[in-house]
């Protein structure tokens, strides 16, 4: 069998290294607070050619949108699947402790993708999906628990606990208010508990 690499290959791998090396540094960047790097930034923190940069991506928006999608696949394993059977108690406190370790995780991300969404349609629609994404595993793991509200109660409640557990409260608990993550971990808490009419001893 011929296992022998060809200069295809190589070019094939080379050109892969160099496209996850633009977009790990695209990451990078973001992570440290520079939420529009330029393509001469990236190229630097690369380590290659502005050339190299726009040989691969069309645009900074085609570069952008790359390293978020590589971003959410970093962070899928701590959306963690929660049994929506499971004790009232051990739902709530699953819940809180994967959204909030997700929403911090995702924050400098979000927060570069917010200021490209009222221009770029791809990034509008990964934040809509992220969005939807959220407000369908809320309502899956607390499921039991709308389902006992009265119906008029029931799509008023289920909304607004998608608002007190997307990263936009997360944002105003955390950068606005100033809290830690551990004080914003029992605000949410508590606003479940509160929307759901069911609090636990404290």
């Amino acid at each position: 069998m011929n296992t022998a690499i060809t200069p295809s290959d190589g070019r094939t791998a080379r050109g892969e290294r160099t496209r996850d090396a633009v977009v790990e540094a695209m990451l990078s960047l973001i992570d440290e607070g520079v939420l529009s790097p330029r393509a001469r930034q990236v190229s630097e923190r690369a380590g290659v050619s502005l050339r190299s940069v726009f040989q691969h991506f069309a645009d900074l928006e085609s570069l952008f949108f790359a390293a978020s999608e590589r971003q959410v696949e970093r962070m899928m394993p701590l959306a963690a699947h929660i049994k929506s059977d499971a004790p009232y108690a051990e739902r709530l406190a699953a819940f809180v402790e994967a959204r909030c370790q997700l929403l911090e995780a995702l924050t400098p991300v979000r927060r570069a993708a917010l200021l490209q969404e009222p221009f770029s349609t791809e990034i509008a629609g990964r934040l809509r999906w992220a969005r939807e994404m959220n407000r369908e595993e809320s309502e899956r793991v607390f499921a039991a628990e709308l389902a006992a509200l009265p119906a008029t109660d029931r799509r008023d409640v289920a909304i607004a606990l998608h608002a007190a557990t997307e990263w936009t409260t997360w944002e105003t608990l955390r950068a606005h208010d100033g809290l830690t993550e551990g004080a914003a971990r029992r605000v949410m808490t508590r606003t479940i508990e509160a929307l759901l009419k069911k609090e636990l001893p404290r």
